[in-house]
Parts: structure tokens; sequence; C-alpha cells
């Protein structure tokens, strides 16, 4: 399968040091309008993930968990631009999460980050990056990375172009 029409990409980060830096190199190519939904345990990395596509983005406000908040606004100084730092934990209805302001936030020309995103599936674009991620040990995370439409997937080409060439001592990228 040529890179182009690759759907999915695993990653093995080995800290939370590193699953920064690949959020960061994902915070590269974001483009507004992209929707990026993380899935996984309590723990996992999703905010870690989150702190490093937001400084790869070019955010100016630092990334901590929007549990309580269930919204946060970071916003990029060249251009405006907004990334929405959304987490759906506690949305249990269509309803909650449209009274948050969903629909604005995911179908606009920003870039929407959304933890737990598994709690509003039914409610998200049919053109996402979805991302889950899984404990491999106490450090160690495995994470899949997985194109549902035309621009998620010009979106993990150019992730996995950024990831490929900085591939150094452990960790790896496997495309399916």
């Amino acid at each position: 399968m040529s890179s182009s029409a690759t759907t999915t990409v695993d990653f093995i980060s080995h800290s939370v040091e590193q699953t920064i830096q690949v959020g960061a190199l994902l915070g590269e190519v974001l483009q507004g309008g992209d929707v990026l939904c993380l899935s996984g345990d309590l723990g996992a990395g999703k905010t870690a993930l989150t702190r490093g596509i937001a400084a790869g983005w070019g955010a100016r406000e630092p990334v901590t968990s929007p549990t309580f908040t269930l919204v946060h606004e970071h916003t990029r100084a060249p251009d405006g631009q907004m990334l929405y730092h959304i987490d759906c934990y506690r949305i249990e209805s269509p309803a909650d999460a449209w009274s948050i302001g969903l629909e604005d936030m995911i179908y606009g020309e920003h870039v929407a980050v959304i933890e737990w995103a598994e709690n509003v599936r039914d409610l998200l674009p049919p053109d996402c990056l979805w991302i889950t991620l899984s404990f491999l040990g106490d450090s160690e995370r495995r994470l899949s990375f997985r194109a549902t439409g035309e621009r998620a997937r010009a979106l993990l080409h150019a992730f996995r172009e950024r990831t490929v060439g900085r591939q150094a001592g452990p960790g790896a990228t496997k495309e399916r």
C-alpha cells in the first residue's frame, strides 16, 4: 500500500516525553478544520499527547487537562487560529455535547482535539484522525493512528513523513 493511501500507523512511545514529542510532530502539520479524536484509558497519555500537539501547532497557552472545564481554548499568535482541547469524559448525551458548543468547535475552521471522543462518536464528522493510546507497561504506550477520511489520510501521511525521518533509537512506526 502506498504511503499516501495509508490509513493506520502504530507508534510505540517509551516515555511521557516521547509521547509529547510525537504530539509535537503531529501538531506541526495540523490545518484549520482538523479533528483529532483521542481514546484510551485514564492515564494512558491523552493529555500528554495533546500537550505536544498544542506545542507543535504553536499554542501560546500551556495545556492542562480540561476534565472539569470541559473545553480549553488555545490561540496561535501569528494567525489567531484556535485549537480547542475538549474533554468528553463527562458527556452523557448529545444534548450535553451540544450544550458546550461541540458542533461549532468540530465543524468550524479551527483545530479540535477531543479526549474521550468515543463518548461523542455519533456526533463527529466522518473525516477525523483517531488516536488510541494503550498501556504496554509503566511508561510504554502504543499510539494507534487511524484516518477516516481524505483530509485525515493526508494528515496521517504528513505526520508519518515527519516521524520516519526522526526515528532514532527505540520506538517504531508501522503502516497498515
